[in-house]
């Protein structure tokens, strides 16, 4: 409303629609310096892109705006986050209305991992010793390797909550037993009980717990270099390369597969798919698209001769279209919709529906491209598959690409299509 200012029949705005404006965020921004609405969404945007690591988080100006207003809604957790970091208050101190429930991310006792369903993370790899000495059947060899199988499979089915602890309990039996073995016996638990080590990890990866996963990968390199089995090292090497691609460190995953590639001529044929396949996706965090196609058609010319026996390592094999799952993450990675989106209707018309998490984890990052590629609705279609497996599964993996989802559809924010999506998300939490 307007009314004269007195004496000079001049309008001026009324007081009173001001004072129902977002105050609190709007001195906030101008304490750090950002004059405008628009320049406070721009230097929002950048700060979460650093904070995230994530290039694909922004803040537009009209979602500014909207929160300047009298109903600024509430904002994601992650953009919460990124609020709390650069204005120094978190957004219920910023003029925003908290939802039911919300708590703070410092005050939780965990965030993507419940530690109290899983034992101590590293209970079953520190055992003190020494131990009674026992005598150790060359057998359990082959009947842990025969277990290791099994438990590939149950993952596959499960996902990491209901293993953890049962794969860990198996690692510890083993250590025990090294401790007394000899010998050829001793060489071929060790080599066992690398491949459980490297399990755990995953198990770990896979949850969400990302300085457990690390912690189990270091557990599989002390004793795959213990068994001199320079297969098991390039192997831990990979394991260890594929923690610090979800830690979005490039040039180190590059490094560890350079690593794991220089071991040996004579590597294993898998040892050297797997490290070029993952040597790819450290290419794909750099940017270099040229690198990903070429590493991974090399792994490809290299897949026929797998042939090997060994109870571990074989996701190349068990994995329909493995190769092209690499690709089409990379091409995702890099931003390239079209081409992520063509290859990821291929491959998942091969997976079975048996790989409940490993489909969950394609569709989320299907869905996902055919966002970059501008086909909202088609991204909306395939999310629905991929929440039903991730409430059914609990991979944080699975809830990762999600979130990524819901950034890669912020253009729909306000649209219909955006709509479905915040009600599609809805029962894996918005934004956790």
């Amino acid at each position: 409303m307007w009314r004269p200012w007195p004496g000079t029949g001049a309008m001026t705005p009324q007081a009173g629609p001001m004072s129902q404006r977002n105050d609190a965020l709007r001195a906030a921004r101008l304490r750090v310096g950002w004059r405008t609405m628009d320049q406070a969404a721009k230097r929002l945007s950048e700060h979460g892109r650093r904070l995230l690591q994530d290039r694909h988080f922004d803040v537009s100006p009209r979602t500014w705006r909207r929160w300047e207003g009298e109903r600024p809604g509430w904002p994601p957790e992650e953009t919460a986050i990124v609020l709390h970091d650069a204005l120094g208050r978190w957004p219920e101190d910023l003029g925003f209305t908290a939802p039911a429930g919300w708590i703070r991310p410092e005050a939780r006792q965990g965030e993507d991992v419940n530690r109290r369903q899983f034992v101590s993370v590293t209970a079953a790899a520190l055992v003190p010793g020494p131990m009674s000495s026992q005598h150790v059947d060359p057998a359990l060899i082959d009947y842990f390797e025969q277990q290791l199988e099994g438990h590939y499979r149950a993952d596959m089915y499960l996902g990491p909550h209901d293993l953890i602890g049962t794969v860990s309990a198996q690692y510890q039996l083993i250590d025990k037993l090294i401790r007394s073995a000899k010998g050829e016996v001793r060489r071929g638990l060790l080599r066992a009980g690398a491949a459980y080590a490297a399990l755990v990890g995953w198990l770990y990866q896979d949850a969400g717990d990302l300085g457990a996963a690390a912690f189990w990968r270091g557990v599989t390199q002390e004793i795959a270099v213990r068994s001199r089995d320079a297969h098991l090292i390039g192997y831990s090497l990979v394991n260890q390369a594929h923690v610090r691609t979800d830690l979005s460190d490039g040039y180190g995953v590059i490094d560890l597969c350079e690593a794991a590639l220089d071991l040996s001529d004579g590597l294993l044929p898998k040892i050297r798919v797997m490290a070029l396949q993952q040597q790819a996706h450290g290419a794909s965090l750099t940017g270099d698209r040229a690198a990903v196609d070429q590493l991974i058609d090399t792994a490809g010319s290299l897949l026929p001769r797998v042939d090997d026996d060994l109870p571990w390592g074989n996701a190349c094999r068990r994995t329909p279209a493995y190769l092209e799952v690499q690709r089409a993450t990379c091409y995702g990675r890099l931003g390239l919709g079209r081409e992520a989106d063509a290859l990821w209707a291929q491959v998942l018309d091969v997976v079975p529906t048996t790989a409940r998490r490993d489909r969950g984890v394609y569709l989320a990052r299907h869905a996902t491209s055919a966002a970059t590629a501008q086909e909202p609705d088609h991204a909306v279609e395939i999310a629905r598959e991929a929440v039903a497996i991730a409430i059914e599964t609990r991979s944080a993996r699975m809830m990762r690409e999600l979130r990524t989802l819901e950034r890669a559809m912020r253009p729909w924010h306000d649209a219909p299509v955006g709509r479905d999506l915040t009600e599609i998300l809805a029962p894996v939490g918005k934004g956790s």
